[in-house]
């Protein structure tokens, strides 16, 4: 379908969408290992989370989910936002004027604490 068949309303909606599963995402790479427990195949969709998170906030590399929902926004006729989804969104919601770089280091602190979790839970499990 062609995007004037389709309209800037569901464009919209869709870059809505991906925004929320974007936001959800984050709070899974941050808490996931909250649930976690007992559940191996969470714990490596974590993992890789995890991994995933880390490599996105280090290297150059864009975020897919922040990719589709600028381009989602582009055809529902919005300005899609520069920079990165925790920064453009923390910004104008909690903390004005926040760096990139506090937000990167924060990011890659919370990531290695998972890490950190998992690797305690591991150590545990050989000691018994």
């Amino acid at each position: 379908m062609h995007a004037a068949v389709l309209g800037p309303t569901f464009y919209s909606a869709l870059a809505v969408s991906v925004l929320l599963l974007h936001a959800m995402f984050i709070l899974w790479v941050a808490f996931g290992a909250l649930l976690t427990r007992r559940r191996p195949i969470l714990r490596w969709l974590h993992l890789a989370s995890l991994v995933s998170g880390i490599l996105t906030e280090l290297l150059p590399w864009p975020c897919p989910l922040t990719v589709l929902e600028n381009w989602l926004e582009g055809k529902a006729g919005i300005e899609p936002y520069q920079g990165g989804f925790l920064l453009h969104y923390l910004d104008k919601l909690v903390y004005p004027d926040i760096s990139a770089t506090v937000l990167t280091v924060a990011g890659v602190i919370i990531c290695a604490l998972n890490l950190a979790f998992y690797g305690r839970q591991i150590w545990i499990a050989r000691l018994r």
